[in-house]
């Protein structure tokens, strides 16, 4: 699949513009997989890949100084994932960097391709999944205002459509609240239910049955949305077919002795000691602060 916007054309769950390396090129040690996100979010998507590739060690790098993406112009926002990338891939020397974040991809993936060799994994809309198993044929794209903006995103409906009626839903609340409830506060079920109730649309007697949750944060409420849902539907997270891509990438799981636990960075440091228990939940055996201020 490859997506066209503005001048630029780029596949979102391709490896790279150079040759991606065979499974009989990689080293005979565990893989190294960055996982990267502005903040908490790529946690779901993390999960999924230590699923898939438990003979992996992850290092997971939430850029919370710069939390949250949306704020950020596109130029800033491509200038500022450039630094922190190039700071992680000479500290860690990764097989391969998962950009588990949409607003992050759907900008700078093209960037990253040309300047580093080797292999990226970016995160896209599930918009085709979802408008191939819809029965009533109207889905939603519950997203970030950004990811909702973009040419991408449109292109994508354009490709994938297929007759169905899809609605674009830019939240505007839903990552903070997410990170909220991962810092250990109760869910504010008000506040979310308003974020997600343009999602549901009724028309002609058809009803939303598929929602795509096109930010990484989003699955991190779940069950918060299917008990304020005002009727059932299919809530669809992209991050099985993120950790297939990888497995893709890297080939089957080798027999390496079980990894070290992984280490989560943070650019900022915000909450620090309330995330560490957070952090450890999803595997990771320490928790560090990396400053890099937002300039």
């Amino acid at each position: 699949m490859r997506i066209t916007f503005g001048s630029q054309s780029f596949d979102p769950l391709a490896g790279m513009s150079h040759p991606v390396a065979l499974p009989s090129d990689l080293p005979s040690r565990a893989p190294v997989v960055i996982v990267f996100d502005s903040g908490l979010g790529g946690l779901t998507v993390q999960r999924e890949l230590a699923r898939a590739r438990p003979d992996a060690r992850f290092v997971y790098c939430a850029d919370d100084a710069a939390f949250p993406y949306g704020a950020l112009s596109e130029a800033h926002l491509v200038a500022r994932v450039g630094a922190v990338m190039e700071r992680l891939i000479a500290a860690h020397r990764p097989d391969c960097v998962v950009i588990a974040c949409n607003t992050a991809s759907t900008l700078v993936l093209p960037h990253l391709r040309a300047r580093f060799a080797l292999p990226f994994v970016g995160t896209v809309p599930a918009i085709k999944p979802a408008c191939e198993q819809s029965a009533s044929r109207m889905v939603s794209v519950l997203a970030t205002p950004g990811t909702v903006a973009r040419d991408y995103t449109k292109a994508l409906i354009a490709e994938f459509g297929r007759g169905c009626s899809v609605t674009l839903v830019g939240a505007t609340r839903l990552a903070g609240l997410a990170e909220a409830v991962m810092r250990g506060e109760a869910p504010d079920d008000q506040a979310i239910a308003a974020e997600i109730a343009p999602c549901f649309v009724e028309e002609d007697g058809a009803r939303t049955d598929t929602v795509v949750l096109a930010c990484t944060h989003y699955p991190l409420l779940t069950e918060a949305y299917r008990r304020l849902a005002p009727w059932p539907v299919t809530f669809l997270d992209p991050a099985p077919a993120i950790a297939r891509r990888l497995t893709q990438i890297l080939g089957p799981a080798r027999g390496f002795d079980i990894p070290a636990p992984g280490v989560a960075l943070l650019t900022g440091g915000a909450a620090h000691s309330a995330l560490a228990p957070v952090f450890s939940g999803f595997g990771f055996g320490e928790t560090l602060i990396e400053p890099l201020p937002l300039h």
